[in-house]
């Protein structure tokens, strides 16, 4: 039977080969997909069960989207999706990563040029075919080869964005898991480390009986290609390409495994030389004086062995930490109960929002959180703004709502849009009315640096402006962030009192972790933020402040995790 993950991908992957062939994003058939999916997104109960009937009444579900849900459900597979499939293989699909190339286009260089994968495309740019056809020309050709290299889609090793690999080893682990013979299964590698992209999925498996697990992972749907299966290690190819290798391990192993395949390489072999200078062994299957086990049940454990403080999976890159640790001095990163509220915070006031203020608000009470900022788009945005006469009356709308949740404070806010010189939605005294103000760019991508660095800095200046979002506007292997003086925009942030916001979406987690890192050699504070749109986003938090730990990020430089008197007080500071 399928889970509700799987569900979500299967009808994520039909919006997406639906856009491709109707040759358009706001075709009905993918409306109904992406409604549908937004609708089980955010349904509270079982699928498991369910007839056509009440598979319509949730939100967003239709008659011929519950058939295609019904049958998933029941077969694992959906003929349409299937079709599809044949049509637009994942090398085909590949291209609509590409900024400029949208589904009619696509569907034009293959109907003219042949075009069938990455390959093809960049022969076709080199033979400058791409400027001959309709609509494109030498500039259009020019970006999209330039767009290739800046997303790291020229090369043989590519890597797959965290955002469409975490679901699915998620969706895997929770399988494996639930064998009766696991004692638990836990995704390790780039993933564990929380990079944002990666180049397989690891999963470590403890385990009794290894073989009744191979024998699982071999008839996974997933498994479109199987590479290899026996003893320790099953591995396959997804229908992507995507591969995933499953190894097991005895329980007593756990924790030596998952040391040795989170890896990453520079860090392992950092922890293997400190265990040699000792006269020891460390592999997968633990720390070794000669035939002696020293540890192996628990991380902790080994690296306790080695005198080394625990370092946490996302810092596991060789940047330091093992010295860091060396010394005792590893920083005390920012933990998730530490979040006292989200400062980037949506409701169905945005054209792009889809949950109301009110369960907006239930959702952050179930969180625990002490406040949130409604920071709804402004006028600036193109369809998903709001007017001042509208805006008011949202804040108005706040006011009234905040009235029925004491235990909760709700600021009016605003996402004020950077125009491409660093204008901002509104004029100063309107923008006096928010409580708080969070920045972002939204478009003019392509500005040259010295451009996209300068509409930050006179946004910076803004005495409104609280914090910058999502800072380079970047989505993960869809669209590289713009090219910013990292250096200068940092130095500005300290001294204007500017927050640096770590925007937890899983296709931006942005500021990326290396900014971070260098925000935090300097005065700069910053605020992690879920930018949800809906209730289901909130679990966002979850991925933001693991990106953030990832940046060496601390608990006292974090805005919103301080409570709410404090934070009233830093808020109003600029102001």
């Amino acid at each position: 039977m399928a889970t509700r993950l799987e569900v979500l991908r299967m009808l994520a992957e039909l919006a997406k080969l639906t856009e491709i062939d109707e040759g358009s994003s706001q075709a009905f058939r993918v409306r109904a997909y992406e409604n549908a999916f937004h609708g089980i997104e955010g349904f509270q109960g079982e699928l498991t069960g369910l007839d056509k009937k009440q598979l319509t009444e949730i939100k967003g579900v239709g008659g011929s989207t519950a058939d295609k849900i019904l049958e998933f459900m029941a077969t694992g597979e959906v003929a349409r999706l299937t079709d599809l499939r044949e049509r637009y293989p994942p090398s085909f699909v590949e291209l609509t990563k590409i900024p400029g190339l949208g589904p009619k286009t696509l569907k034009l260089i293959r109907a003219e040029l042949g075009v069938e994968d990455i390959e093809g495309l960049r022969q076709a740019i080199a033979a400058e075919r791409l400027r001959e056809l309709p609509g494109l020309g030498k500039t259009s050709e020019e970006k999209i080869a330039k767009a290739i290299v800046r997303l790291g889609l020229h090369g043989k090793d590519r890597r797959t964005p965290l955002v469409e690999a975490l679901p699915l080893a998620r969706s895997l682990v929770a399988r494996i898991s639930a064998l009766d013979d696991v004692e638990t299964a836990v995704p390790c590698g780039s993933i564990r480390r929380f990079a944002d992209t990666v180049g397989d999925i690891d999963i470590v498996v403890a385990t009794t009986d290894p073989g009744s697990v191979s024998e699982f992972v071999v008839g996974l749907p997933e498994a479109a290609e199987l590479i290899g299966s026996g003893g320790t290690k099953t591995s396959f190819l997804t229908r992507e390409g995507m591969q995933v290798d499953v190894r097991t391990v005895e329980p007593a192993q756990l924790g030596s495994a998952l040391l040795y395949f989170t890896g990453s390489k520079t860090h392992n072999i950092a922890l293997r030389q400190r265990a040699i200078d000792r006269g020891w062994l460390l592999s997968e299957y633990g720390l070794f004086e000669e035939d002696r086990v020293i540890a192996s049940a628990t991380e902790e454990d080994i690296y306790k062995a080695l005198e080394l403080q625990l370092i946490p999976p996302p810092l596991r890159e060789g940047t330091g930490e093992m010295e860091a640790a060396d010394a005792g001095e590893l920083p005390p990163l920012i933990q998730r109960d530490q979040i006292k509220g989200d400062l980037h915070y949506h409701s169905d006031r945005s054209g792009d929002g889809r949950s109301t203020i009110e369960e907006m608000v239930e959702a952050a009470l179930g969180q625990g959180y002490e406040y949130v900022a409604f920071t709804d788009h402004g006028e600036d945005l193109a369809i998903n703004g709001s007017s001042r006469e509208v805006m008011l009356e949202h804040r108005d709308r706040i006011r009234a709502i905040q009235e029925r949740y004491p235990d909760i404070r709700l600021l009016f806010g605003c996402e004020l849009n950077i125009g491409p010189d660093g204008g901002l939605d509104y004029d100063s005294e309107f923008r006096q009315e928010f409580d708080y103000c969070v920045a972002s760019i939204h478009s003019h991508f392509d500005l040259p640096q010295e451009r996209q660095t300068v509409r930050i800095l006179n946004a910076l200046h803004d005495p409104w402006v609280n914090a910058i979002g999502h800072l380079s506007g970047r989505y993960v292997g869809r669209r590289p962030g713009v090219d910013l003086d990292i250096d200068v925009v940092l130095e500005a942030l300290e001294v204007t009192g500017v927050a640096l916001e770590i925007n937890g979406a899983l296709d931006r987690l942005d500021a990326t972790a290396e900014v971070a890192r260098l925000a935090m050699a300097r005065d700069i504070d910053f605020v992690i933020d879920t930018d949800s749109h809906h209730t289901s986003d909130l679990v966002r938090m979850d991925y933001g402040v693991t990106h953030a730990q990832r940046g060496w990020v601390t608990t006292e430089r974090v805005a919103n995790a301080k409570p709410l008197k404090e934070f009233l007080a830093w808020a109003a500071r600029r102001r």
